[in-house]
């Protein structure tokens, strides 16, 4: 599909094939292969629903957006879903804005679905159940067990983004004042840093130095991805959402079927803060822009035990002792 040249503000401002500017587009932005991906489905999605019903995209306005966002809610996705899918939607055209290919944004104007931040549709563990889970790796048998346990450890003890975990290259790991590290991109493009736990580091130090023994060389002189396959290949996605539904069901979780690797993100933010870990380095640590991002992440933030009202009853209590 191609976008035509627009008239605007008595000037021409031609734009190339749809696929050239999201290209440019996604040029623009600092982002991972995974979040590109997406975002090239869902401008496709909206240049094929314009296609369908002969409207000129570049001429769409706020009430397209409309009926184009109730057919995705008559499909029964999430309202997040939903919102996500029109927030790229949004930028794409912000960047025509300013190419001059069109006057305004049309999804600017469009009706969006509320999100609630309190509310997140991720199925998340109890610390009882991450425990599980990490023995279920323990207990995990053949050549890829090893692996196994290295990226559920990953997952469970550093709280990373699937995307970032598959992303992880052996050049990554490292010593810092003392700390063993891993330094990675994260979301946005933001260069992070974290801590290896102890636990994490024994699982990755038995991992390289088996995967080195069966390359006939040493763990210090490996390289390239982080978690391969058998085959060498990097570990993708897809593997990591299987290993962690099958290790939960061998761990008998109930409703393993629904997990994700993101079940052990928002894991690692309830414990972390249960722990009395402050809420600022704990949205450190996960990478949010935002405390009410990783205050949603924290599914135990409604516990009446945290209430404040008893710290300030206990104070009371102390001032009046004699």
């Amino acid at each position: 599909m191609s976008l035509v040249p627009h008239q605007h503000a008595g000037t021409v401002a031609a734009v190339g094939g749809a696929e050239q500017v999201t290209e440019s587009w996604l040029a623009n932005r600092r982002l991972s292969a995974h979040t590109r991906e997406a975002y090239r489905r869902d401008v496709g999605a909206w240049l094929s629903w314009c296609a369908g019903r002969d409207v000129d995209p570049l001429r769409a306005s706020f009430l397209d957006v409309n009926a184009y966002a109730r057919g995705l809610e008559a499909r029964e996705l999430a309202p997040a879903t939903v919102a996500r899918k029109l927030s790229g939607l949004s930028s794409w055209y912000d960047f025509l804005v300013k190419l001059r290919a069109i006057d305004a944004n049309p999804v600017a104007g469009a009706d969006r679905p509320y999100v609630s931040r309190d509310h997140s549709a991720t199925v998340g563990l109890s610390p009882e159940e991450v425990d599980a889970v990490l023995a279920a790796a323990e207990t995990d048998t053949g050549p890829a067990a090893l692996r196994h346990r290295a990226a559920i450890a990953l997952l469970a003890d550093l709280g990373l983004r699937v995307g970032e975990l598959v992303s992880l290259d052996v050049a990554d790991l490292g010593v810092e004042r003392g700390h063993r590290s891993v330094r990675f991109v994260g979301k946005g493009g933001r260069p992070r840093r974290r801590a290896l736990t102890p636990y994490a580091s024994q699982a990755l130090d038995a991992y390289l130095a088996a995967r080195a023994t069966a390359l006939g060389t040493t763990a210090d002189r490996l390289d390239g991805p982080l978690l391969v396959t058998a085959t060498g290949a990097r570990l993708d996605r897809h593997a990591v959402f299987r290993l962690v539904r099958r290790l939960a069901r061998e761990a008998g979780i109930e409703g393993w079927a629904r997990l994700s690797p993101h079940s052990l993100r928002h894991a690692f933010a309830t414990s972390a803060r249960a722990e009395g870990v402050p809420l600022e380095d704990v949205q450190d640590a996960m990478g949010h822009a935002d405390p009410r991002t990783t205050r949603r992440y924290d599914r135990d933030r409604h516990n009446l035990d945290r209430d404040p009202s008893y710290t300030l009853a206990a104070a009371r209590v102390r001032r009046s002792a004699p």
